[in-house]
């Protein structure tokens, strides 16, 4: 069983859009399960199709800090110790106050507290649904709930479950649809791939927010190549990304063009080359890629 994380440095060059075909083409020929790790804002469920999810559940991946009222001796050591501002001071009551939705749980705050007046407990801060395409394949989706941390933590979940499913349905791929940019759920879903897609597009933020990601990708020493979406936008800068691509020896599996056809095939809850079929050749492109890495 084999993890094609698509990414992409930036958001809006069409990466959920390429991972919803990707993962059709694949499943034509091999068994797959698809797990979407944008978990701050998920749709590629909505781009296969998916209306109503089978099963959802909440889940725990971060603690939050609270006072223990009988223990507080009111020494005010914890409250300039949380860099993330967390902590206030209740004149009145002579007490620390905690803000549920700035604390991230590291617990710093406890570890100073001289009477352990201060605990942490865990919250539900995400929910983890699964469903089946009208493809034949399952999907994993994750979702942070609003006002809570944890992303990354919430992406190993996500994959977990894709994995245990992977296991019993004898899965071949794993198709990830990671967050944009660099950030935890992004290096989470990088983790343990055998292969990472990224996806740009010929502007100058795309292009640099590019290097950021794959540099991120360099640091776990996994394999990459790329796609540039709407290539034909700006020549000047495909050009630019290609030049780059060849200097650092990364190869390109292909190219799209910019399509009207891809905007309404998104309206429509419609993966491309479900929606158009000139789009199939290209996909099948990047499924030949695919094929010629694990099994040639």
């Amino acid at each position: 069983m084999k993890y094609i994380t698509i990414l992409s440095g930036k958001g809006g060059v069409g990466k959920s859009s390429i991972s919803a075909s990707l993962a059709v083409m694949l499943s034509k020929n091999y068994k797959i399960v698809a797990a979407d790790c944008d978990v701050d804002a998920p749709n590629l469920a909505l781009v296969l199709g998916v209306k109503k999810l089978k099963s959802k559940k909440d889940i725990s991946t971060n603690e939050k800090a609270r006072l223990i009222f009988k223990k507080c001796i009111s020494c005010k050591q914890c409250l300039n110790t949380c860099v993330f501002s967390a902590i206030s001071w209740d004149k009145t009551e002579n007490i620390p106050v905690f803000d549920r939705f700035l604390c991230e749980g590291c617990g710093n705050c406890a570890l100073v507290c001289p009477e352990k007046a201060i605990e942490l407990y865990k919250v539900k801060n995400a929910t983890v649904s699964e469903s089946k395409t009208k493809y034949g394949f399952p999907i994993v989706i994750g979702q942070l709930k609003m006002g809570e941390s944890g992303s990354g933590k919430i992406v190993t979940e996500v994959k977990d479950i894709a994995e245990q499913i992977g296991r019993k349905t004898n899965a071949d791929f794993i198709v990830v649809d990671a967050a944009p940019g660099i950030g935890c759920p992004v290096i989470a879903s990088i983790r343990e791939s055998d292969y990472v897609i990224a996806v740009t597009e010929p502007t100058p933020s795309g292009l640099a927010d590019l290097k950021r990601v794959l540099r991120v990708v360099e640091h776990f020493k996994i394999q990459y190549a790329l796609i540039i979406n709407k290539y034909d936008i700006n020549p000047k800068i495909t050009k630019k990304i290609e030049t780059f691509a060849k200097k650092k020896k990364i190869n390109i599996i292909t190219k799209l063009p910019y399509d009207k056809a891809f905007v309404e095939a998104l309206v429509n809850l419609t993966p491309i080359v479900e929606y158009d079929r000139r789009f199939e050749n290209q996909f099948e492109i990047i499924k030949k890629h695919i094929e010629a890495l694990f099994y040639e």
